[in-house]
């Protein structure tokens, strides 16, 4: 293959009109022309931290989608399907992404399960993480949720840490808010990244001390227009991710949405796309080419250097995308799976009287939820709806609270993607209608839905209950449809209704939340009565 373009030379901040041939799926020969070029030739885009698991595909469906838009390679944490099937759940993720082209790199997660005030479907301890990180394909240690259990000294994590260091394997950081000489302890240990920081303030501590960034722009969580002033003032120790993308918004845009904005606010362009591709690769040792002699052929072709139009995608040498067309074929993806739990009953979801209430108020745009107390009794207190999340794994009791924000007029939602131990979630305008939603998703032992008293929508995802087995453009339709119902019919006013639900069940991310087991302040570390006393 010969390729006459403009190269965009990132580590040595030039452009100029090239001839490119790939010999072999690699980089065999850069000359320089003098010949005028239309389109631009640069390395491929690069998501540094994400949950494959969230576009509601498996890795090979989720290829599809990401190639159309410059991605050829990812930094993938599988603990959603870790917490639900274990080490299966990340060995199935490793045999489906074999079948396509694209570049994944996993990592073994070390919270599995994130807290232990939540039920989940499995448990990595260190020997399991020691026998996945012995693995060539996976490359770190995962997101370290557990940032006060670093702190402590807890020695389960201070072990899977050591593991990891011990082989020579990058460890990642999940620490949100953190400042200060607690900051320094969780560095010390051995953490190298962050894609929680949600402040100026807090991304540049973090930096100063010695952590790399990863400004993250996903589904529901969005820091570039806070983090997005350091592109320039600290461009070797940033990375672009977006962690959670649902696959609607994976169907527009993926990467290549944080390299325009960028563009589009004037920050310098060899430092964007530096951190678009070569950071990552440096940082975690990727086998991913940029678009040098003799590295493997990866690399886009874009119209211009402003909306970065996608005209071709190349992984190894191999066209994976040209011109609206996506060269990559499906495959069939199995659908291993854990549920073992029976249908519910409305009254399953009472709450005793309680005239002041704890309430879980959900923020658009944000992991972060903030606490409030109301008087139920007060005519002011509106969109104030019940939530609950029900132990997928065994018949237990669900727990019940109160959330602001969701914004339903009428009907109720619910999913089997409930971050990060995928017990079910829902919410709703009444007891009758959570139950329907719920019993819907135990039903078909997985998905999401939409109910009114009239219909239910739903979008099934046979496996592990988070992800579909379908094309990928067909479950983001379906998605999309279902999105927009919540929104436009039920009159949610969150821009992402189902990722924020998603997020409702994470306990490592402050200020309230709720598992299977109760209400739990994310501050403290602590479960709490949702009802208050009068005083």
């Amino acid at each position: 293959m010969t390729i006459e373009a403009n190269y965009v030379d990132i580590l040595n901040r030039e452009i100029f009109p090239a001839k490119v041939i790939i010999e072999k799926g690699k980089i065999a020969f850069i000359e320089k022309t003098d010949r005028l070029c239309n389109t631009y030739l640069l390395p491929g885009f690069i998501d540094a931290h994400i949950h494959i698991e969230s576009s509601m595909l498996p890795p090979s469906e989720f290829a599809r989608l990401a190639v159309r838009h410059g991605t050829v390679a990812t930094v993938s944490d599988p603990h959603e399907i870790a917490n639900i099937l274990g080490v299966e759940g990340v060995k199935y993720m490793l045999r489906n992404s074999e079948e396509s082209p694209f570049k994944f790199y996993f990592g073994a997660s070390p919270c599995v399960p994130a807290t232990t005030f939540e039920t989940n479907g499995a448990t990595l301890g260190p020997k399991e993480i020691e026998n996945l990180l012995m693995m060539s394909q996976i490359k770190y240690l995962s997101e370290v949720m557990n940032f006060p259990g670093v702190i402590n000294d807890d020695p389960d994590m201070l072990a899977k840490i050591g593991i990891a260091k011990a082989l020579g394997k990058q460890v990642d950081g999940h620490a949100p808010g953190l400042r200060g000489e607690d900051l320094k302890k969780y560095i010390d240990a051995g953490i190298t990244t962050d894609h929680e920081a949600f402040t100026y303030e807090e991304g540049l501590e973090k930096i100063e001390k010695g952590m790399k960034i990863q400004i993250r722009e996903g589904s529901a969580a969005r820091n570039f227009e806070a983090l997005a002033p350091l592109i320039d003032e600290y461009p070797d120790m940033l990375m672009f991710c977006s962690d959670d993308r649902h696959p609607n918004d994976l169907a527009l845009e993926h990467i290549n949405g944080h390299v325009k904005r960028a563009v589009e606010k004037g920050y310098d362009l060899f430092n964007i796309l530096k951190i678009a591709s070569v950071n990552p690769v440096e940082h975690y040792g990727l086998e991913v080419g940029l678009l040098r002699v003799g590295d493997p052929a990866d690399f886009i072709e874009v119209g211009d250097l402003k909306d970065f139009r996608i005209l071709r995608t190349v992984i190894d040498g191999h066209t994976v995308y040209e011109n609206g067309k996506v060269m990559i074929g499906s495959v069939k993806a199995g659908t291993p799976n854990l549920f073992n739990v029976t249908a519910k009953k409305s009254e399953d979801f009472a709450l005793d009287p309680c005239k002041r209430t704890e309430v879980i108020h959900a923020l658009d745009h944000s992991l972060i939820t903030e606490e409030e107390i109301i008087d139920l009794s007060d005519d002011k207190a509106e969109d104030i709806l019940k939530i609950t999340v029900v132990n997928r794994y065994s018949d237990t009791a669900p727990a019940v609270a109160y959330v602001h924000g969701f914004g339903l007029k009428e009907g109720a939602i619910a999913s089997s993607v409930a971050h990060d131990s995928h017990n079910i979630i829902a919410v709703g305008c009444s007891d009758e209608l959570i139950v329907k939603a719920v019993n819907a998703v135990i039903e078909q032992k997985g998905g999401i839905c939409v109910v009114t008293e009239e219909n239910v929508h739903f979008l099934a995802l046979p496996i592990a209950g988070l992800m579909s087995e379908k094309d990928g453009f067909e479950v983001a339709e379906q998605y999309a449809a279902l999105d927009r119902i919540v929104r436009e019919d039920l009159c949610s006013p969150l821009s992402a209704p189902f990722m924020t639900l998603s997020f409702m069940a994470l306990l490592v991310i402050p200020e309230l939340k709720l598992s299977d087991k109760g209400l739990f302040d994310g501050r403290s570390f602590h479960f709490i009565d949702s009802c208050r006393s009068e005083a």
